[in-house]
């Protein structure tokens, strides 16, 4: 979808948001990943003994590395491709380092503020001694390097010292792109609000089977999205690079259109204007499932 052309700062860097994409640097690693383990929850299941420690990553050893940021490519980090149900939110004390499956070697940087110049909303799915499994806004592939299915959503370890708990939201995003229908869940499963939605078409679906979670929100009224704010989530096209054919990064949003029904999308989900006004109520961090 089309992205806002926004000029904000995150230490010095100019970070520019084009009117039809995120017109920033990809940024990759080098180093592989497996798959995020099975058992994503909030209880602790290892023991000290299993669990890596830490190591040490110097300052400019972590200033070297890649963000994974909403429009990054990084090797290292871990695909989610299923739904969770249970998490934790946090933000940085500082800038951190983000490692794969080895827990040993750094893949990439959490950067304490985000593309806004806010603090960075990480959505935490199990600890494990001195470590949080959390989900990230970067991709691990491009599609068309992965036979054109690649991971919506990636995840990392990183240092729980570093995170600094935040309000829980009590409610959750469930799309379901057979329905077209955007619903928000309470805790216990049940359905509070719930608005027909615009999906993917087959060539630019929507994502299923993963979850992800509301990174950022933003208005920008050159998109054609009015004054209502664009629900910017941390997934990502699996089918293709640039659906929209820009340079965004194939980011997920729920935002306003007329045309909110129907499989008329490049792969974001569109609202009317009251689903919208629900969504924007939600905390930063709130879940985002994907059926």
């Amino acid at each position: 979808m089309p992205y806002p052309k926004t000029w904000t700062t995150v230490g010095i860097a100019a970070v520019v948001v084009a009117a039809a994409a995120i017109a920033v640097p990809v940024l990759t690693g080098a180093t592989g990943g497996d798959a995020v383990p099975a058992a994503a929850d909030r209880t602790p299941t290892a023991t000290a003994r299993t669990v890596p420690s830490v190591p040490d990553v110097a300052a400019a050893a972590l200033a070297a590395l890649p963000e994974a940021r909403y429009s990054a490519v990084v090797d290292g980090l871990l695909p989610v491709d299923r739904t969770v149900s249970s998490a934790e939110v946090f933000h940085l004390r500082t800038d951190a380092p983000l490692f794969g499956s080895d827990r040993q070697h750094p893949v990439a940087r959490f950067a304490a503020t985000d593309f806004l110049g806010q603090p960075t909303t990480v959505v935490g799915l199990r600890h494990e001694g001195a470590w949080e499994l959390v989900l990230t806004p970067a991709r691990r592939e491009l599609p068309s390097a992965a036979d054109g299915h690649a991971a919506a959503q990636t995840a990392a370890w990183v240092p729980r010292t570093a995170l600094v708990q935040q309000v829980t939201p009590t409610s959750h995003v469930v799309i379901s792109t057979a329905d077209q229908t955007v619903s928000i869940e309470s805790s216990s499963g049940r359905v509070t609000r719930s608005f027909p939605a615009g999906v993917g078409t087959s060539d630019t679906p929507t994502p299923t089977g993963v979850t992800g979670y509301l990174e950022q929100r933003y208005v920008d009224p050159s998109q054609g999205t009015g004054d209502h704010a664009i629900q910017l989530t941390s997934l990502h096209s699996s089918a293709a690079d640039e659906p929209y054919g820009g340079s965004d990064g194939g980011l997920i949003g729920l935002h306003w259109n007329a045309a909110a029904s129907g499989a008329v999308s490049h792969g974001c989900v569109r609202l009317s204007a009251e689903g919208v006004a629900a969504l924007d109520a939600l905390p930063l961090g709130t879940l985002v499932t994907v059926e």
